[in-house]
Formats: structure tokens, sequence, C-alpha cells
């Protein structure tokens, strides 16, 4: 008598459909179907791209554009900015989040992305879950700039004397609602005791294109994207956060110089990869970072823009990241801000 159960029909698949079924479940089971047909050392083979949550001209793409053109030349293969702003970062964040993970899309976001869960209540991915920490590119100072011709005054106490006489009339640009000159704006006001108009923008590029047009009144800004602007007159820098000057701006006084010893604000950038990404074209990517960190090209743009290369690793980095998030959840509380 057959062992078999009557009420079910066994037919044997066909070779290829058997072939389908079994490439799909190691493709589900979190094996991309590309790391079958090719290994880590054969990356890259094709272009790559690096999601810039911001339009171009903002601070992130500051950095982003010198090490596309580097990775290049290292590895043979184009590596191309794709900027997709607006909602403080977030919905270039949730984009690359959702894209596939086949070692050939990455996300470089900083400062904004770990501020963004505690200011947007819905947001629909998550950055320590969706997006895997590779590495620190570069850190900046944050900086407060005017437009001289809009406001001329000399310095931080003049500033101070008129945001104190005129509460709530005087403006800041920021790069938009949660982005972390948005939060280093609220910073300053709880830290001097000011009242400032806060007026968001779609990136740092467009906030820096109303400060130099009058529009807004000043601006914290991450040096990269200020520093053109400030050594054109364009703009006038009359801080830098932190309790240091900058090399690149000695002339100007740091935050603990004008009364401020906890106003302590770095933007930072760093690459994540889409969850999912194969551990060892992540270290391929770790590699290459470290490779065009070290070139004189890079380091002479980085010291020009007052900048610092990352030098953590994969998982200093990570336990950064979550530090971080810890750390602006207890600044967005103190301040109130919140988006909905």
């Amino acid at each position: 008598m057959s062992k078999r159960n009557p009420g079910i029909s066994f037919h044997p698949l066909p070779r290829r459909h058997f072939l389908g079924q079994m490439a799909a479940g190691m493709a589900a089971g979190g094996l991309p179907l590309w790391a079958m047909a090719e290994s880590a050392k054969d990356w890259p083979s094709k272009p790559v791209t690096w999601v810039v949550p911001f339009p171009a001209g903002g601070g992130t793409d500051a950095f982003a554009r010198p090490l596309s053109s580097q990775f290049s030349k290292t590895t043979g293969k184009t590596l191309v900015i794709d900027n997709k702003g607006g909602a403080g970062g977030t919905l270039g964040a949730s984009y690359a989040a959702r894209q596939p993970h086949d070692g050939y899309t990455f996300f470089m976001g900083g400062t904004h992305h770990v501020i963004a869960p505690s200011v947007y209540p819905k947001l629909d991915y998550d950055i320590q879950k969706d997006l895997v920490p590779l590495a620190l590119l570069a850190t900046v100072p944050q900086v407060l700039v005017i437009n001289p011709k809009k406001l001329p005054i000399k310095n931080m106490q003049e500033l101070l004397a008129q945001l104190k006489a005129n509460p709530g009339k005087m403006t800041f640009a920021s790069a938009g609602a949660g982005s972390s000159h948005h939060l280093a704006g609220e910073l300053f006001k709880i830290q001097s005791k000011t009242d400032i108009l806060h007026v968001p923008y779609k990136g740092a590029g467009p906030a820096l294109q109303d400060l130099i047009a009058g529009n807004v009144d000043m601006l914290f800004d991450g040096l990269g994207s200020s520093a053109a602007h400030i050594a054109a007159g364009r703009i006038k820098c009359l801080m830098v956060a932190g309790d240091k000057r900058n090399p690149s701006l000695p002339d100007v006084p740091c935050a603990a110089e004008v009364g401020l010893p906890d106003y302590n604000v770095t933007t930072w950038y760093g690459l994540w990869a889409v969850k999912g990404t194969a551990p060892e074209v992540q270290a391929r990517m770790v590699e290459e970072v470290k490779r065009m960190g070290a070139s004189e090209e890079i380091k002479a743009i980085w010291a020009k823009n007052g900048a610092d290369y990352g030098s953590m690793t994969q998982p200093q980095f990570a336990a950064f990241v979550n530090d971080e998030v810890k750390r602006w959840a207890a600044v967005v509380k103190a301040s109130g801000a919140k988006i909905e």
C-alpha cells in the first residue's frame, strides 16, 4: 500500500521552472540575484549611484561631487550623483531605502537624518533599520552667516543686540524643517535667549541663494556649502560653532568667544548602503571611501571647505549614528520643534 497521502498529488517540476523558483527563493532570503553571477572582486562592473537628498549647490552636494570624480579615477566606473531634495532630506532618504539592494545604489546623508526621527512623526523609512551605515565622509563646523548688505553689522555682539531689540522680527533660513540648519538655529535661540523666525527651504543651496538675494537675514549652515560664498564676499561669517576657531576662517570667533560656550554644532556627512546589500560589496565601498580620502585632491578640497575627512571604521560609524539619534532627540525635545 502506498504511504502517500491520497489527498495530495505529486507532479515533477520542469527543470527551468525549478531553477527559477530556487533563484527567487534565494533572493527572498536576502541574497541578491546579481551575487550569483558577480563576485565582490568584480564590483563595480557598471555605474554606481549615490542618492543625495538635497538639491545641487548645498553642503551634501559640495562633498559628493568631488568624491564622484575621485571614484571614477580610482575604479574606472562612473559614480552618478542623484539629487532628490525635499522635506529636510527625508524624501531622498525614503527613495534610497526603497531601491534594490544590488550593490549599485547608496545613500549620502548626514546630521539631518539623525534629527529627522524626532521631528517627523510619520517617516516611511527607518534610518537605523532600512539603511546600513558604512562610513563618515566629512565633518564641518556649523557657521552663522549673514548678508552684509542687508545687515551691515560688524560682529556677533551687534547681531545679538539687534535680535534682542527685535524679537520675532528677524529671520533665519534653513535647508528644511527638521534639518541640522533648523535645529542649529533652534539651539542658538535657546542659548542666546533670542526669538528668530524660521524660514525653511528645500536645501542649503536655495537657502543660500535667498540669503545672498537679501530675502532672509541669516543662515546657520555647514561651512562646506558657505565657504565659497564667504570667500567671495557675498555673505559674511560672524561665528563658528564650538570652542575653537576654524583654520580656514582664522579671523572669525568661535561660539565660546562670543558668550555661547555650549553652542557646539557640527555638520557631518556619511554614506549608507541599502539594507540587504551584500557585506562583501559594503566592504568594497568602504575600501573605496578610504582610498578616495587619501588622495591629495580630496585632502585639498576638504581643507578649503574647513572640513575633516572621516576616519571611523564601519562599526564605529554605526555606533556614532545611534548616539547622534539620541543626542538630537534631546535637542528637539528642549526646542519643541515638530513637523506634522
